[in-house]
């Protein structure tokens, strides 16, 4: 009877995981997008109100979008920071608060129950619609990202990262450090914090994601009440495409360790490229598919160079950039870059085998399930495609543009999508001359 029970829900979970979720369409009388799924299986909801608002848009204000976007929830409408908390809490309501490149979020995850969600949308509005930007809040946030990055400058992988962007992106915003410069934040005052939130938390510059147990005609009320409440405002203006590098960059920082970290790369390719899937499976074989692509088996299995190597594409806005990567001992860097080098310009010439392409398309289309298997999955996914403009249908076709890769467009792709005489190469650890203290 036990066995049969479990049999029963494994088939009833996979028929649920299998499905791909139906995505709804619609603009607030605001001005706010809303993208809507109807997930009825738990009694609750995530909300995600996302903005375009993220560091691309600080300027010469560094740091200034991560900066008003940590404070929303430090003190609304005259409630401090830990009446907000608790009002969440009593609720069982989480809330949560993101910012990237592109973009600025907040997050909301309640339960269903009427009252329940009532009041946790009250709390969410109150935080989206009347920060009071307290100074002291301001004042300890300011802080918390000064020890953060005075921390990076202990951390190899983060001075790599930071100096690896500046190298691709140059002036392009994405260049800039997501949480700005000692100097940039400590010059950030409320006046500043304040104008910027009323330029770009507005409806027009909005989008609202909805997915979990509510009927349409709810989630249709829960939108408009959420954006009624927001500033009045313009979408924000274009910022200009990112250029294609000219020559190659070679990049060593000197810093006392054991490890070299060595990072590779250009820009890649934007959300809703047309070459996407090609370049995602081509990935996934050449190091995107951890212990079975190309350079784990070259990098690690045949030589022992690094505990792992790896590639991937960070697909934004604009194009994310394509990077490459491993840590080493010192006095094997060399032949490290050299190995990671040679088999990235083979694969871009060659392209993978067959037999590589066929298992790269098995563990992708297998692992389709695991990918919208929870609320919070599926709202992810929504979130992209209706913040990147991605068709409606994505999930539903995933699988099938997934199938229809071949060796062909993978390997055009990925020759008119990198150039191996333009990469930038960035080195972070102690020169092979001299003993490292770590």
């Amino acid at each position: 009877m036990r066995i049969s029970i479990i049999f029963f829900f494994i088939i009833f979970y996979a028929n649920i995981v299998l499905a791909s979720p139906n995505i709804e369409y619609w603009i607030t009388s605001a001005g706010a997008e809303v993208y809507y799924v109807h997930a009825p299986e738990l009694p609750m909801v995530d909300i995600q109100i996302i903005f375009d608002a993220g560091s691309s848009r600080d300027e010469d204000a560094l740091g200034i979008a991560m900066l008003t976007n940590s404070l929303l929830a430090d003190g609304a409408n005259g409630d401090d920071a830990d009446k907000i908390s608790n009002d969440f809490e009593s609720l069982g309501a989480i809330y949560a608060a993101d910012i990237g490149y592109d973009s600025a979020s907040l997050q909301l995850r309640s339960l269903t129950e009427s009252e329940l969600l009532k009041s946790a949308i009250v709390n969410l509005k109150k935080v989206l619609s009347a920060p009071d930007f307290p100074t002291d809040a301001l004042e300890r946030r300011q802080s918390q990202m000064l020890i953060g990055i005075k921390a990076k400058k202990q951390s190899p992988a983060a001075i790599a990262k930071d100096a690896f962007m500046k190298a691709t992106y140059q002036s392009h915003p994405y260049a800039k450090p997501s949480e700005g410069t000692e100097t940039s934040v400590k010059a950030i005052n409320r006046k500043d914090i304040i104008s910027f939130y009323k330029k770009h938390y507005t409806a027009k510059n909005s989008m609202i994601a909805i997915v979990g147990a509510v009927s349409h005609e709810l989630a249709k009320q829960i939108s408009e009440d959420i954006s009624a409440g927001f500033q009045d405002g313009e979408k924000a203006s274009s910022i200009r495409a990112v250029e294609n590098l000219e020559e190659p960059q070679s990049i060593f920082i000197e810093y006392p360790s054991a490890q070299t970290h060595i990072l590779v790369g250009q820009p890649g390719m934007k959300r809703g490229d047309s070459d996407y899937f090609s370049l995602y499976v081509g990935n996934h074989i050449l190091g995107g598919g951890g212990m079975v692509s190309r350079l784990f088996e070259e990098v690690r299995e045949k030589r022992g160079l690094s505990y792992s190597a790896y590639s991937y594409f960070s697909p934004m806005l604009f194009k994310g950039p394509f990077t490459a990567g491993l840590q080493t001992k010192t006095d094997q860097a060399d032949e490290a870059t050299s190995v990671l080098l040679e088999n990235i310009k083979n694969y871009i010439e060659q392209g993978p085998t067959e037999e590589e392409l066929i298992a790269a398309k098995k563990n992708i289309i297998g692992g389709y399930p695991l990918r919208i298997d929870s609320n919070s999955k599926i709202l992810n996914y929504v979130v992209v495609i209706g913040y990147y403009k991605l068709p409606l249908d994505y999930l539903e076709t995933f699988n099938n543009n997934v199938e229809a890769v071949t060796i062909e467009s993978i390997k055009d792709a990925f020759k008119r999508r990198l150039s191996p005489d333009k990469l930038v190469m960035v080195k972070v650890g102690t020169p092979s001359n001299k003993k490292s203290e770590d």
